[in-house]
Parts: structure tokens; sequence; C-alpha cells
């Protein structure tokens, strides 16, 4: 892991793509500056395709999609993205799972959360919880034996989950962000990110980023990602300098300048 300030001008230069978790990497300490959102402005200026792909719930996800100035979103660790229609205000949503699926996961999900809520003191869910379509969040205890026991209680009900800085999450369903980030990239921009990794940057602070670090060439974590690198196998290649939004605008900086090289 190296600091960004030292990549060379143009080792950036084959980036079509930046891919990047929001909470924390695009904002700080839960609010988005206007120099990050005028950054993802600046990517749609040259076509460099910015897609936030994050644990984030789909209403949430709606709102960025409807009005960033960003091509899509994935959310929720990967159960969805939702992306603007061309020319029009409506949203396009694909879900990991099948529309006639969706009901049945969201039932079981209903399941496990009482499950999890009573059986494990002090769980809570977050706030954002209502506006969750394929997930469960619960609130950051900030003890991580709670937090632990809330994962392996998700796992052993049947849920695959991870722990980031703002909530312990829980899904059904194979998938991550990286699973899904192959699958849309496929689907929609036809292409293939095992062969292709070096169009597509990725930034990131916290432990469900550890595959996107993991497979990508081009990985950049912001500064706060020190906090978790003992939970992330293999750590992002280039640290920012500053945390939050203020990283995010150095990765950004250093794709337009070998865009431009």
């Amino acid at each position: 892991m190296q600091p960004l300030s030292t990549a060379p001008a143009n080792v950036f230069r084959s980036v079509r793509f930046i891919l990047t978790d929001m909470d924390e990497t695009l904002t700080y300490q839960g609010r988005l500056a206007a120099s990050t959102y005028a950054a993802l402005e600046r990517l749609q200026a040259i076509g460099i395709k910015a897609i936030p792909v994050t644990a984030a719930p789909a209403g949430w996800c709606d709102q960025m999609a409807r009005m960033w100035p960003v091509d899509g979103v994935i959310g929720e660790n990967g159960g969805l993205f939702f992306q603007r229609v061309p020319h029009g205000h409506g949203v396009m949503r694909t879900f990991w799972h099948k529309p006639e699926e969706l009901p049945g996961i969201r039932n079981r999900l209903d399941d496990i959360a009482k499950e999890v809520l009573g059986a494990i003191p002090g769980a809570t869910f977050a706030d954002d919880q209502p506006f969750r379509l394929t997930s469960l969040a619960f609130a950051q205890p900030g003890d991580h034996a709670i937090a632990r026991g809330l994962a392996e209680h998700l796992r052993a009900s049947g849920a695959n989950t991870t722990i980031n800085n703002l909530w312990v999450l829980g899904w059904l369903g194979d998938y991550d962000k990286l699973v899904m980030t192959r699958r849309i990239l496929a689907e929609v921009y036809g292409v293939d990110i095992d062969s292709r990794s070096d169009t597509i940057l990725y930034t990131g602070d916290s432990t469900n980023d550890a595959p996107m670090f993991s497979f990508f060439q081009h990985t950049v974590g912001v500064s706060t990602v020190r906090q978790y690198l003992h939970e992330i196998p293999t750590p992002p290649r280039w640290i920012t300098q500053g945390p939050g939004g203020a990283g995010f605008i150095e990765a950004a900086e250093a794709v337009i300048a070998a865009y431009q090289y």
C-alpha cells in the first residue's frame, strides 16, 4: 500500500470506470461535500463512468441514481442496481434475485430479523432499515462482541453477512459487491472484468470493500481504511492522504490527470 501521491502520472491511463464505496468514501462523517459532488461531475464530463457500489439501502440508491452525476448505483452490498433512464426522470431497477423471488426473500429476511433481535441483547435495526429491499442492516453496536454475535447469528440463520463502519449487514444470495459488479458491467456495459480489470478503479474504506481490493488491479483506500486493514486480506494498492470525500477527490484527480496525459 503506497501513497497515491507517489503513483506514476499515467498509471490510471486505461481507467474508464470509477467504482466507489459511498459511506465514508464519498462522504465524510456522514456528509457529502460540494467538492466531492463536483469531482463526480468532472468525471462525468470527460466520459469516465462513476458507479457507487455500496451497502446503502435501496431508498438512498434511488435518489443517487436519479439526481447524482453517476452512471448508476449498485446497492445493498450487491442486491440491486439502479440506473436513471436515458433522457428521463425514471429509474431502471435490476435485482440480483428474479422478480418473482423477491417476496419470498423479503419474508425470510423478516423472519431472520425477528430471530436475531430476540436472540442478541442490544441488537437494534439501523435507522435506514425501512428503506431496504434485499438486506437487513443492524446498527453498529460499538461493542465488538455484540457485532460478532450479530454476524454469527445471521450466518447460522442462512444469511451472508459483513460488517462495515456503519452496519452489520445480512442478505440472502451468493453475491457481494464484486459478484454483482461482474454481472452489471457485463450485462449493462459489455465489460468482462476478468479480462478488462485495467479499465476499472475502485475506491473504498472498510471491511466490505475487501473483495474489491482483492480483485481489481487499480485500488485506492481513503486514509481511514487503516482502521480496518486487520480485517482486509489484500489491502488497496494505493492510499490517499485525506479521509472520505477528500480522499476520493485525490483518486478522481489522479484518473482525470492520467486520462489527459
